[in-house]
């Protein structure tokens, strides 16, 4: 398992420079079904992407997950009031 930092490093690397790389990859897809099968109906290019777009995350959740959170592994701050 990750330590949150490495997490969080992991995630910032994915969404500068993985998520544009598979934006670019999702979009040559699209038109590569599009010029092999013809224009699709434009609910089916609608399936298309918002299955791209699902698809991306499923393998990454773990990385994601508690990223937006306060480190858990920080030591608590005393002079904090609440």
């Amino acid at each position: 398992m990750l330590s949150y930092k490495a997490r969080r490093r992991v995630s910032m690397l994915v969404l500068v420079v993985g998520l544009p790389v598979y934006i670019v990859l999702a979009v040559t897809l699209a038109n590569w079904l599009d010029r092999t099968y013809g224009r699709q109906p434009i609910w089916v290019e609608l399936l298309v992407y918002v299955g791209l777009g699902v698809l991306w995350m499923l393998p990454l959740r773990r990385v994601f997950l508690g990223v937006g959170q306060a480190d858990p592994d920080a030591p608590e701050n005393r002079n904090d009031p609440k």
